[in-house]
């Protein structure tokens, strides 16, 4: 298959799996038989017949237009009473359908996620504009770096979606999307029909036999270090001719080290800003610097290709 025919078939593999439906998730707090009455109760009482109209008339229109049902007011309303009587009783704080109880603000279900995912593509924007100003088309590296960018910005809205409001179709877009974005990253040193194959296979794994949260993490953590490993051999190598290899070199060894913070699995701060958030919160200036360094790269190719044709 061409590389052409490959990216149309991984797109159009991307966009069914995520129409496919997804698993149920159950952690503690859902288990808990409080919770179930609490939601059957609830359920019972305000979403069918005259209470369903009631409920729909009085919504918001913001909460209906982004998919916010009755049941999914149960299950928040619910959630909190749960996690009042376990706080009360100096019980840990439980988690529910695998993701901690967080504070809804107007229809964002994870607001500090959502926001910090706003900022790293509007990041990725900006600097998208300013590469395409500072680089001639001319430079070798040109359609990639532009193909990177508009693969993050991508990736980037998903995840503002999904931290929005968490679905089976915004979460695998956002998974899937967000492994996209890495094995872009390296795809330098492979065959680029090689890294779609292995995308579409992953995708079909996750959608057609088993959506699984471990193999998904060792996947894309395995594809990271792969990265890790392919940027920071190429920056040693490079480093001697490269003043501006600091900059890729920084930014490699600096999202390693905000990933460590997705091992530290803690209920939200304020029931808003949780591990994960404060990833995405500290990754927005390291799209600044991989850009400013994609920038310096890129012109740099481009006057190591002038001389060589004078030269010549």
């Amino acid at each position: 298959m061409a590389a052409g025919g490959a990216a149309r078939a991984a797109l159009l593999l991307l966009l069914g799996a995520a129409a496919a439906p997804g698993p149920a998730r159950g952690s503690q707090g859902d288990r808990e038989p409080l919770y179930r009455e609490c939601l059957g109760r609830c359920e019972r009482q305000n979403c069918s017949g005259a209470a369903l109209r009631h409920f729909r008339a009085r919504q918001p229109l913001y909460m209906g237009l982004t998919g916010w049902t009755c049941r999914d007011d149960c299950k928040y309303e619910c959630m909190w009473l749960t996690v009042r009587l376990y706080v009360q009783g100096g019980h840990r704080v439980p988690q529910f359908h695998g993701k901690w109880p967080f504070s809804r603000f107007l229809f964002f279900q994870e607001p500090a996620s959502a926001f910090a995912s706003f900022l790293n593509g509007l990041a990725s924007f900006v600097m998208l504009l300013r590469y395409k100003a500072a680089v001639p088309p001319a430079s070798p590296m040109y359609p990639t770096c532009v193909a990177f960018a508009w693969v993050s910005l991508n990736a980037w809205f998903w995840s503002t979606v999904f931290h929005t409001r968490d679905t089976a179709v915004t979460e695998k877009l956002d998974y899937f999307c967000a492994s996209a974005v890495v094995l872009h990253s390296v795809y330098l040193c492979c065959v680029r029909a090689f890294l779609l194959l292995f995308l579409a296979c992953h995708i079909s794994y996750l959608t057609l036999v088993r959506f699984d949260y471990g193999y998904n993490m060792v996947a894309n953590a395995a594809i990271g270090l792969l990265n890790l490993a392919w940027w920071l051999r190429w920056c040693l190598r490079n480093r001697p001719r490269l003043p501006h290899v600091w900059k890729c070199a920084a930014v490699v060894l600096l999202l390693q080290a905000l990933a460590l913070l997705e091992l530290l699995d803690f209920p939200p701060l304020f029931w808003v800003l949780d591990a994960h958030a404060l990833w995405h919160i500290g990754t927005i200036p390291l799209n600044v610097l991989f850009y400013s360094f994609l920038v310096d790269d890129s012109l740099y190719l481009l006057k190591a290709n002038s001389d060589l044709f004078k030269a010549d």
